[in-house]
């Protein structure tokens, strides 16, 4: 019998690496609604969302059971803390201040900039202060698009309406901080996973493995959404395992492991209101349902239910606040939408006919678990040479292709705008984790997959289902501009960790069968050479990769140049953008600065918007990325200022090998204050 010293370990390491998932999601389910009711404010939220924070958090530290592991030591639950610390420190150390909309993070921050501050989408235009509906004024810029009188954001809701915590506390600069502490939670709930499935005293490898992971650190450090979908997809798996690893049946009376089954579905469809490609991911989750169902477990109902309403709240998010977005991706949503009614229709439809029979014994086939073992190790193969023989082109763009030349030019690569480097998707992987835990990983899939359908573990079957399709879909189709860092998002949140997880459960199971040789004698010593040298090749391979970028912080400077820009601006204004300053900055001034914005088409076009800026009581202010396009206006010159001039270094950009150093990033707005109505 474990000693209660033991089990009390157990179970305080899972209920503190389950409990981020649990907050995150309390706090989603009150401030979604508070911005859909134009409403999301501090007050509010904290007179709805602490409560619902402290509930959750107190529900969960109750219900959590400890893992199933004899005699659990004390020292993993302090090491992997530690991990998570010194990943939060580092990239605290590291955080960006990406402000100017270039690409994904500054697209995030100025959303929750936004919402933080007015509470509620869409933006308005403010036609009625600037000119009226004066042709050659638009209100569009990067990553938000014009709509009629009003403007939406691109993404989804869930990772601003987290960082708007940080907003609230500290502006723009507590804003910045907030993804370097999602990340260390995320590396957290990724340890008490590994935990969980491999056993307490590996979980301080897995997470300093995926911790040292140059993806893993550089989401962390700018406001990309990739860590809050973490902790809840991660986060969700763990509190299945915990909701399932007590029988129920389909008619017993409701308890904690039902009360944990609805709160793993509700965390993994709140992915959903985080991340549009969780609708992809979650896909294995609705057959898996169908499975429990088979088996007559009790779990099934709650968890089904969890997941129904968390979808809600991503379909809302998505389709109600971010419908010009989907538009965009409809090339590529549409399918995935007619995929989604296929496997609930199919999951439906096969569940009922094999209501009778149960959960398919596929150990009873003597080829069946030999067949799903070569089929793994087939399909790794299959992406290992897949761009010798089915190199991919095209991009949709005609942007994207010229970018990509650009890249391959600097590089010295051959220079094929076409060529979009989907192909070597697990290729990256490599990169980033290097050969030997890749290779550790296909086997301990294989090997999973095996022992799963000789139905030997079955707390791996929900993993494996999502963890596999992810890595499956993901390698086959990207989906994103194929530079790096930038391509890594998409290894991040389930990728990445899947790997890690599989390297780690191989070396741990390569580890027992060496120990159960001979327990106390050579063979031991053995093993324990093999878990170091594995534990090894796969964390230095993975912090030399990540070597690369720890070197910079990408924008420094831009939250207080955005601060200087708005004191340069008058509370008054109403701000023509004269030159393409629009198209990076165009949210930045309309969202920071508070005040009306416009892009203004040619010269006429600004000085009848000044005109009608001044007829309404206002006062004028152009912007240029440049000092020249505003001497035209003032040729004394003697009102122009320059508040907004950075020079930093950002993210570089690499198609062929793993991204190192950094790129200059120039950032300037200049400012002319016209006089108002004389």
């Amino acid at each position: 019998m474990p000693s209660t010293a033991s089990s009390a370990a157990g179970r305080l390491f899972a209920r503190i690496t389950v409990l981020p998932a649990a907050v995150v999601a309390a706090w989603l389910l009150v401030a979604f609604p508070l911005l859909l009711a134009d409403r999301f404010a501090p007050l509010p939220a904290v007179l709805l969302g602490v409560p619902a924070v402290a509930a959750a958090g107190y529900a969960v530290w109750r219900w959590t059971p400890a893992p199933p592991e004899r005699d659990p030591p004390r020292w993993p639950l302090a090491a992997v803390l530690l991990i998570a610390a010194a990943f939060t420190a580092v990239q605290l150390a590291h955080h960006a201040e990406t402000l100017v909309i270039r690409r994904d993070p500054a697209s995030y921050a100025q959303y929750t900039v936004w919402i933080a501050r007015h509470g509620g989408l869409p933006i308005p235009q403010h036609r009625e202060l600037i000119a009226g509906d004066l042709p050659g004024l638009g209100f569009e810029s990067l990553a938000y698009y014009e709509v009629g009188d009003v403007i939406w954001p691109q993404f989804l809701a869930g990772a601003p309406l987290v960082f708007s915590i940080g907003f609230w506390l500290g502006g723009p600069g507590g804003m910045v901080l907030v993804p370097p502490v999602v990340g260390g939670l995320a590396v957290l709930v990724f340890a008490g996973l590994a935990g969980r499935l491999i056993g307490t005293r590996w979980a301080p490898a897995a997470a300093l493995v995926l911790a040292a992971a140059l993806p893993v650190q550089w989401a962390a450090r700018s406001t990309y959404s990739e860590p809050v979908g973490q902790v809840l997809l991660l986060g969700g798996l763990a509190l299945a395992f915990d909701a399932l690893s007590r029988r129920t049946g389909l008619r017993d009376r409701w308890g904690v492991p039902h009360a944990l089954a609805g709160a793993a579905g509700l965390a993994f469809g709140l992915g959903l209101v985080v991340r549009i490609d969780a609708l992809r991911d979650l896909l294995p989750v609705v057959g898996f349902l169908g499975l429990l169902l088979l088996a007559r477990r009790g779990q099934a109902v709650p968890m089904a239910l969890g997941l129904a309403a968390g979808l809600g709240y991503g379909l809302v998010a998505a389709f109600g606040l971010s419908r010009p977005y989907l538009e965009h991706l409809s090339d590529s949503l549409n399918p995935l939408l007619v995929l989604c009614g296929g496997v609930l229709a199919a999951t439906a439809a096969l569940t009922a006919a094999l209501w009778r029979r149960g959960v398919p014994r596929t150990d009873r086939s003597r080829w069946l678990p030999a067949a799903g073992f070569v089929l793994v190790l087939l399909l790794m193969l299959g992406f290992a040479v897949r761009p010798l023989v089915l190199p991919e082109y095209g991009h949709g763009d005609q942007a994207t292709a010229d970018f990509v030349g650009q890249v391959q030019a600097l590089e010295g690569a051959p220079v094929d705008p076409d060529r979009n480097y989907g192909d070597q998707s697990l290729y990256w992987v490599v990169w980033y984790l290097g050969l030997t835990a890749v290779a550790a990983a296909s086997v301990g899939a294989a090997l999973l997959v095996r022992r799963i359908l000789l139905r030997r573990d079955p707390q791996w079957v929900l993993p494996m289902m999502v963890l596999a399709w992810s890595v499956a879909t993901t390698l086959a189709r990207p989906a994103i501009t194929p530079d790096h860092p930038w391509a890594s998002r998409r290894l991040v949140v389930l990728v990445l960790p899947a790997f890690v997880l599989l390297a780690i459960w191989l070396l741990a199971w390569a580890a027992r069968r060496i120990r159960e040789l001979d327990p106390a004698g050579a063979r031991s010593r053995l093993g324990a050479a093999v878990v170091a040298a594995g534990v090894a090749a796969a964390a230095v391979p993975t912090a030399a990769a990540s070597a690369g970028i720890m070197g910079y912080r990408g924008d420094a400077g831009s939250v207080a140049a955005a601060e200087r820009l708005c004191a340069t601006i008058p509370d008054d204004a109403s701000v023509i953008l004269v030159d393409g300053v629009g198209h990076y900055y165009g949210q930045l001034i309309r969202g920071m600065c508070d005040v009306p914005t416009a892009a203004a088409d040619g010269p006429d076009t600004v000085a009848r918007a000044v005109e009608g800026i001044r007829e309404r009581g206002r006062t004028p202010v152009l912007a240029a990325n440049e000092r020249e396009p505003l001497e035209y206006y003032a040729p004394s010159g003697d009102r122009i200022e320059h508040p907004f001039h950075v020079r930093a270094e950002q993210d570089p950009s690499t198609l062929t090998r793993p991204p190192s150093g950094a790129w200059p990033f120039e950032g300037d707005v200049w400012v002319l204050v016209l006089p108002g109505r004389q």
